[in-house]
C-alpha cells in the first residue's frame, strides 16, 4: 500500500510537471539563501572559536575607555599602570602596546597608504611573551620576528605580499618601506589573518613608534595580561580593575579605564554574530512563506483538477485519511525536492562567495557546513512543504464522494 501511495504521488508530480518544477524552484530560492546566509555565520563562528582557543581562556585585556579603536581614543595606559599590574597577584605577565595611523609607502616619492602601526615591547624580559601574544593571531610566514636592539625594522601583515593590494608590486624580505616618511627594512611577514585591517598593519618596536606616531612609547593603547591558569579569568579581571582602580585614585563609574577578559570579548562577537544570523534568516525566511504560498496555491489546484479522481477513490473505499495522506505527501515531497536543490545551490554560491571574499582578502569570510545545518534545512523544507499542504489535504479528504463523482 506504501509503495503505491508514493508510485501515485510521484506520477501526479510528473503530470503536472511544469507547476511542480515551479513550486520546487520557489522553495529552492528560500532554503538556499537560509542555508548560504548560516553557513557564513556558521564559518565565521568557527573562526573565532579557533582563536579562542590558540589565546586560551586566562587572557585579559586592559584599554582606554572612549569611542574608537586603540590609539584613536586620546587617552592612555601609563608604563605605570603596566607597571601595577604586573605586580598583582594572579598575573604571570603584561606587555603594552602602542597604536596608531600613519602613511606607508614603498617608495619615498609616491602617494602611501594609510594603515594601523603598532609598537612592540623588545625589551629581553617581554619579547617572549610578545611573540607569543602575536602568534596566537596568526604564525610568522617568512623573515623573522622583532628582536631586542631592533632598529628601524618592520614586520607586515601578509597583504603586503600580494600585488595590487596594498602596492601594485608586493614586497619581500629586505625591501625598504616608509612610515611617514621615516624608512624602515622589512624582515618579516605574517601568515593571513583574514580581514585586510590585520592584514595590512606594520609591527614595529615601540621606541620606533615613539618617533613614527609621535607617541610617548609608554602610552599605551593596550596591555595584554596572562592571569594564572586554574583562576577564573572573569574574576581575575574584576579584582584587578577594583585594584588599578583605587591606583589611578579613580571612583567607580568614571575610570578612563576597563579590564575584560578575551573570553567575554569573544563571547560578545558571538552574540553579534547571532542577531546577525538571526536577522537574515528573517530576510530568507519571506522566500520560504512566499514558497509556503505557492505550495499551498498548487494543492489547492490539484484538489480543484483531481475532484472526479478523489470521488472514486472515495467510492472504493479509500478512507479520508488515505486521501489526506497523498496530498500531504505530494506537498512533503515538492518542499523536501526543493530543500535538496537549494542545499545544492547554495553550497556552490557559499563556496564562489568564499572565493571571492579570500581573493578580497577577506579570508576568515569562510563558510562552514555542519551537519546540522543540511538536516535542518532538508527538515526545514519538508515541514513548510507538509504543513503548506495540509488544509488543501484536509479539503480533498472531506469531499462527498457523490458530489465528486458529478464534476465535470
Amino acid at each position: 500500500m506504501i509503495t503505491d501511495l508514493f508510485k501515485y504521488v510521484i506520477k501526479n508530480l510528473f503530470i503536472r510537471i511544469t507547476r511542480s518544477s515551479l513550486t520546487i524552484i520557489s522553495i529552492m530560492v528560500g532554503i538556499m539563501a537560509i542555508f548560504a546566509l548560516l553557513s557564513f555565520g556558521e564559518g565565521l563562528k568557527t573562526y573565532v572559536n579557533s582563536v579562542a582557543e590558540d589565546m586560551g581562556t586566562n587572557l585579559l585585556i586592559a584599554q582606554p575607555r572612549g569611542a574608537g579603536a586603540p590609539g584613536t581614543t586620546g587617552t592612555y595606559l601609563s608604563a605605570d599602570d603596566l607597571d601595577f599590574i604586573r605586580k598583582q597577584k594572579g598575573i604571570v605577565d603584561a606587555t603594552g602596546f602602542v597604536f596608531g595611523n600613519a602613511e606607508i609607502k614603498d617608495n619615498p616619492d609616491k602617494k602611501g597608504k594609510w594603515s594601523y602601526v603598532i609598537g612592540l615591547s623588545i625589551k629581553p624580559d617581554e619579547i617572549k611573551f610578545v611573540e607569543d601574544m602575536l602568534s596566537t593571531l596568526a604564525d610568522l610566514e617568512s623573515g623573522r620576528n622583532l628582536k631586542a636592539g631592533d632598529s628601524k625594522k618592520a614586520v607586515l601583515g601578509y597583504n603586503y605580499q600580494v600585488a595590487d593590494r596594498i602596492f601594485e608590486k608586493p614586497l619581500g624580505l629586505g625591501d625598504k618601506i616608509f612610515i611617514n616618511d621615516i624608512k624602515f627594512e622589512v624582515i618579516g611577514f605574517y601568515e593571513e589573518i583574514g580581514n585586510p585591517a590585520d592584514d595590512s598593519q606594520a609591527y614595529i618596536s615601540n621606541d620606533d613608534a615613539e618617533e613614527v606616531l609621535g607617541l610617548d612609547s609608554t602610552e599605551y593603547g593596550m596591555i595584554y595580561i596572562e592571569s594564572e591558569d586554574g583562576l577564573e579569568p572573569g574574576d581575575v579581571a574584576e579584582r584587578l580593575e577594583d585594584r588599578l582602580r583605587k591606583f589611578k585614585d579613580q571612583k567607580e563609574g568614571q575610570e578612563d579605564f576597563a579590564i575584560t577578559t578575551f573570553e567575554s570579548q569573544l563571547e560578545m562577537f558571538n552574540q553579534v554574530i547571532n542577531v546577525l544570523n538571526g536577522i537574515l534568516f528573517l530576510i530568507a525566511l519571506v522566500s520560504v512563506l512566499v514558497a509556503a504560498v505557492n505550495i499551498a496555491n498548487t494543492m489547492y489546484t490539484a484538489v480543484m483538477e483531481r475532484t472526479k479522481e478523489i470521488g472514486i477513490m472515495k467510492a472504493i473505499g479509500a478512507r479520508n485519511s488515505y486521501i489526506r495522506m497523498i496530498f500531504v505527501l505530494e506537498s512533503g515531497i515538492l518542499g523536501l525536492l526543493g530543500g535538496i536543490l537549494g542545499i545544492l545551490l547554495g553550497y556552490l554560491i557559499s563556496r564562489l562567495g568564499g572565493m571571492i571574499a579570500k581573493s578580497a582578502g577577506y579570508a576568515l569570510l569562510k563558510p562552514a557546513f555542519p551537519l546540522w545545518l543540511i538536516v535542518g534545512c532538508l527538515f526545514f523544507a519538508f515541514l513548510v512543504g507538509t504543513v503548506s499542504g495540509f488544509f488543501p489535504a484536509k479539503q480533498a479528504s472531506e469531499l462527498s464522494p457523490v458530489e465528486a463523482l458529478r464534476e465535470e
